[in-house]
C-alpha cells in the first residue's frame, strides 16, 4: 500500500501517493466521496462537468492508490459505484519540500486544496441567504494576526486540531456538515 495509514485511520501520504492525488480532479473527486459518499463515474463526471471515462480513469487511477474501492453493495454489473476507503488523508509536506523531484507534485496538490478552501468559502458566501440569522451568526470568517515563534506555531496548530477533534461524532439530529478551515502560516520573509 502507498499510504500509510495512521492511529486515527487516516491516509499518512508516501512519495507515490502524493505523485498519484496531486491531479486537481482527482483532489476533488475524492473529497466529494469523502463528503456526499459513494457515486459512479457518470455522477462524477456530471458533478464536475467531465466525460464519464474521464471521472472513470481517475477513479481508477486513485483506486490503485488505495485512497478509493468499488462499493460492492450497490450498483449492478453495468452500473459501478465507488466510495473513499478512508476520512482523511495526512499529509507533512516537510517529508517532501526538500526533494526537487516531488516539488511540482507537491506543490500541485497543496494549490488544489487551498482552491477547494476557496471553493467551500465562496460556496457558503453565495448561499448566505439560504441561512438562518442563528447560522450565520454561529459561523466564523476572520482572520488575526499573531506573532509567535516556530515552536508556538506548532503548539497552536496542534492544540487546533485537539480542539476539532473534541467535536468530531457521527451526525445527530439538528446537525449539519460544518467545514472547518484553519489556514496558520508565517505572513512574513522566509528566515531562521
Amino acid at each position: 500500500m502507498v499510504c500509510r495509514v495512521t492511529e486515527d485511520h487516516s491516509y499518512e501520504l508516501d512519495a507515490a501517493g502524493l505523485r498519484a492525488l496531486a491531479h486537481p480532479l482527482r483532489i476533488r473527486i475524492l473529497g466529494e466521496l469523502r463528503a456526499e459518499g459513494p457515486a459512479t463515474a457518470t455522477q462524477l463526471a456530471e458533478r464536475f462537468e467531465q466525460r464519464s471515462g474521464t471521472t472513470s480513469w481517475h477513479l481508477r487511477q486513485l483506486a490503485e492508490h488505495g485512497f478509493v474501492e468499488q462499493d460492492t453493495e450497490r450498483g449492478n454489473r453495468r452500473e459501478r459505484w465507488w466510495r473513499a476507503t478512508h476520512a482523511e488523508t495526512a499529509l507533512h509536506p516537510e517529508r517532501f519540500s526538500a526533494d526537487a523531484e516531488l516539488g511540482p507534485a507537491l506543490s500541485a496538490l497543496l494549490h488544489e486544496i487551498a482552491a477547494n478552501h476557496h471553493r467551500e468559502l465562496t460556496g457558503f458566501l453565495a448561499r448566505l441567504s439560504e441561512w438562518s440569522g442563528a447560522w450565520i451568526e454561529a459561523s466564523e470568517l476572520s482572520d488575526w494576526q499573531l506573532s509567535l515563534s516556530r515552536d508556538e506555531l506548532a503548539e497552536f496548530t496542534a492544540e487546533a486540531g485537539r480542539l476539532v477533534e473534541r467535536y468530531r461524532r457521527d451526525p445527530a439530529a439538528g446537525d449539519e456538515p460544518v467545514m472547518v478551515q484553519l489556514r496558520a502560516f508565517p505572513r512574513g520573509e522566509r528566515r531562521e
